[in-house]
């Protein structure tokens, strides 16, 4: 089992042997295992790997088999493990000729060897498959033109079945075992099931032996040759038999630790007997980002969002509304499919489904486990919707048996809808404290206090001690230190009120909601380009969907939003009230960031550090987050932490990097310092802005609510109890002993790790 991973984005642009060639660097910094992106070959030009088209082999852009071996090589003559992230639910599409599997069932229809590999409704399609990638128009099949053996729509190709080539390209159109449909249709129409919304992510059938072994063959051989040491597995919830999937993919494991990229919602458990080291750690960021939060932000930043909608804007409401909304809207194909395998079990299937969906708390259940879920979600949807009562029992009856057809679809559906309607929908509708709005958190839990916060640690010790814990992914809607940044603004919202009169009286785009929105981002991420600014958002605006959306987007609204952000970067007077309020939550910032990243290397689990992340990083959502990362700067910044330079807390990054080596290679180096969890509180008048634990050895020590300690004076005559061992902070040299003044402790950093000597 690693101590602690380091993820990597593999691409084109940095390549397996790249990755080869930082090794050194982050073993030096202390990182025990390497995380890797997808690494099968995907469509042509993808950065993140998830559109995988060939299963067989290591794509080549990223470095081909070569490339694996070498970095391979490199890690494991260090003694580093390597994870690599797997995508078992689905394949890239965009590119039906580059996809073997597809083009095949396109030219060959149900008869295709390959037809079952994939999710398709044939019936439903009268016999053909669906392709949602015509135009608007009525006439677009006009632009159909054959080229050979192939049918063409502008950049598109698709194959012609053999004995159908003649005639007209209309006619040659209506002979394929495909229909070419308006891409407006997709939501509501379509017959195979996708990754969520994306038309070019079709889903496989992996519960399927044949599928399983097709897909795995490649991941086989790195177990099988030793090159891999542990597997992540993305979206497991989207499968129809999670658990039997794990059980499948263990054995080709062969003992090797698994994590599942697993969205826990509240007070949920897992099914206890998959076979995994735990997941991917989205559970863990929610609380370590909410213990430095102050609660009394709550009421005030609540006003500023109520004002700015005209109505209070409840979380408990929001979250089954949008929901619904995607359940009617963009994810409509797949409650239709369910609706279609339930058949007539009540009079109003589809609507029943929708509000059972709604209501649901969790992403999923997996029957028979998690039968409680969905005996709350349809008793919801009874309060809900009265009209529905009946339907919805016979509905909710049939969606409990783990045996009917319709129950298995419905899982796999329900984790969709809460993703796309919460993450990607009311996530951007709710900004009173945008930190809060993170993948796997409840953004109606404002804050917690420091003894929830060590009662969810023992818990995770006990549960979890080998689950990863993160602050940030490839998914996360901002980086962590982005969000520490926003987190400051809880201690200064009426700060945070006179900063949007001031600028709102600049420049405005009509939606009071969706800016506060907006310049939480640029303050969390500033200094930032008007390009990364301007993309975010545009992404977040379409993603809200109320002022302007993906599918019919409002073009003058647009404007306005990209003029915001203009104004922002280039107009003087914002500009200088911008960066008077970051002036002000700079070191907020700072001091967060750091509490935030060593409470998490050094709590329960397996701590994973994002590529970058060991100096700040401001990122925002995907693609901004997967920028190059510049390891010679980094690496430099190590080697002068090594000769001793004890850095300022500034913008270089250097203090960052000084927490994260060194509690990184003290998981790595000395294990036996963490086998225990023990709260560490203070004593005196501001105790209460400190946070900390002892994992049998090795403490660690934050500062939390910074605006208000310094409000308040400092720390004052607060002490800390660390016992009567001598002690060392490994980011100062300084000791410890007995009844320690945090004053002294936290004279240089905002933080303190100690360790007996």
């Amino acid at each position: 089992m690693p101590a602690s991973t380091y993820r990597l984005q593999i691409s084109a642009e940095f390549t397996l042997f790249d990755a080869a060639r930082i090794v050194p660097y982050l073993h030096r910094l202390g990182a025990d295992w390497l995380y890797l992106s997808p690494l099968l070959e995907s469509e042509s030009g993808s950065s993140h790997g998830y559109d995988v088209v060939d299963h067989s082999r290591v794509d080549a852009a990223r470095g081909g088999p070569e490339g694996l071996a070498e970095l391979s090589r490199a890690a494991h003559e260090r003694g580093m493990g390597v994870v690599v992230d797997i995508v078992p639910n689905h394949v890239g599409v965009a590119t039906p000729k580059a996809n073997r599997w597809w083009w095949d069932v396109l030219a060959r229809g149900q008869r295709s060897e390959y037809a079952d590999y994939f999710d398709i409704d044939w019936e439903f399609g009268g016999g053909r498959l669906r392709l949602p990638v015509l135009g608007d128009g009525p006439d677009e099949l006009d632009a159909l033109r054959v080229d050979g053996d192939e049918l063409v729509y502008y950049e598109h190709r698709f194959p012609i079945a053999e004995g159908t080539g003649g005639g007209t390209p209309r006619e040659v159109h209506d002979r394929q075992h495909y229909e070419l449909m308006s891409w407006r249709r997709a939501d509501h129409d379509l017959n195979y099931r996708r990754f969520f919304a994306v038309n070019t992510l079709a889903a496989v059938r992996v519960e399927d032996p044949r599928v399983f072994d097709d897909t795995h063959r490649e991941i086989g051989r790195w177990i099988a040759e030793g090159l891999v040491d542990g597997l992540r597995v993305d979206h497991p919830d989207g499968l129809r038999a999670p658990g039997d999937y794990l059980r499948r993919l263990a054995e080709l494991a062969q003992g090797r630790p698994i994590w599942v990229e697993k969205i826990i919602e509240g007070d949920e458990r897992m099914p206890p007997q998959w076979p995994i080291a735990g997941t991917t750690g989205y559970d863990a960021l929610a609380g370590i980002d909410r213990v430095l939060v102050d609660p009394a932000g709550e009421h005030p930043l609540t006003q500023i969002v109520d004002e700015a909608a005209g109505s209070p804007r409840r979380w408990a409401e929001l979250v089954p509304e949008r929901k619904r909304a995607v359940a009617r809207g963009i994810l409509n194909s797949e409650i239709r499919r369910v609706a279609r395998e339930l058949g007539e079990v009540a009079g109003d299937v589809e609507d029943a489904l929708v509000e059972i969906a709604a209501a649901l708390s969790v992403y999923r259940s997996y029957l028979p486990f998690g039968r409680e879920h969905l005996d709350e979600a349809v008793a919801a949807a009874q309060a809900a919707a009265p009209q529905l009562e009946a339907d919805l029992a016979a509905v909710g009856a049939a969606l409990a048996d783990p045996g009917n057809p319709a129950a298995l679809r419905f899982q796999q559906t329900s984790g969709m809808i809460m993703a796309k309607g919460v993450e990607d929908n009311a996530f951007y509708r709710y900004p009173r404290l945008t930190s809060l709005t993170e993948v796997g958190g409840d953004p109606s839990l404002f804050a917690i206090d420091a003894a929830a916060f060590h009662a969810a640690q023992r818990d995770r010790a006990a549960r979890l001690p080998e689950s990863m814990t993160t602050l940030t992914t490839h998914d996360t809607k901002r980086s962590e230190d982005t969000r520490a940044r926003i987190t400051a603004l809880a201690e200064a919202p009426e700060r945070w009120r006179r900063f949007l009169t001031e600028v709102g009286g600049l420049i405005g785009t009509g939606d009071r909601v969706l800016e506060n929105l907006i310049w939480q981002a640029i303050v969390g991420a500033w200094p930032a380009s008007r390009e990364r600014l301007e993309a975010y958002a545009l992404k977040a605006a379409r993603e809200a969907g109320e002022s302007t959306d993906w599918i019919d987007g409002d073009p003058a609204f647009e404007e306005r939003l990209t003029r915001l952000v203009t104004v922002a970067v280039e107009e003087p007077l914002v500009h200088e009230l911008l960066e008077r309020l970051v002036d002000e939550l700079t070191a907020a910032g700072y001091s967060n960031g750091l509490a935030a990243k060593l409470l998490q290397l050094l709590a329960p689990g397996t701590p994973d550090v994002y590529q970058g992340t060991e100096r700040w990083d401001r990122s925002l959502v995907d693609p901004d987050n997967r920028r190059p990362v510049d390891f010679a700067a980094a690496s430099e910044l190590l080697d002068r932490l090594d000769g001793g330079w004890r850095p300022p807390v500034d913008e270089t990054g250097a203090v960052k990097t000084l927490v994260v080596s060194r509690a990184l290679r003290l998981r790595r180096d000395r294990p036996e310092l963490f086998t225990a969890y023990h709260p560490v509180t203070a004593r005196g008048a501001q105790a209460e802005h400190l946070i900390g634990f002892d994992r049998g050895g090795a403490i660690a020590l934050a500062t939390r609510l910074p605006l208000g300690l310094a409000a308040a004076g400092g720390w004052g005559d607060t002490v800390v109890d660390v016992g009567e061992r001598s002690l060392r902070d490994e980011l100062t040299g300084r000791e410890a002993r007995g009844a320690a003044r945090v004053a002294e402790l936290f004279a240089d950093y905002p933080v303190a790790l100690l360790v007996e000597t």
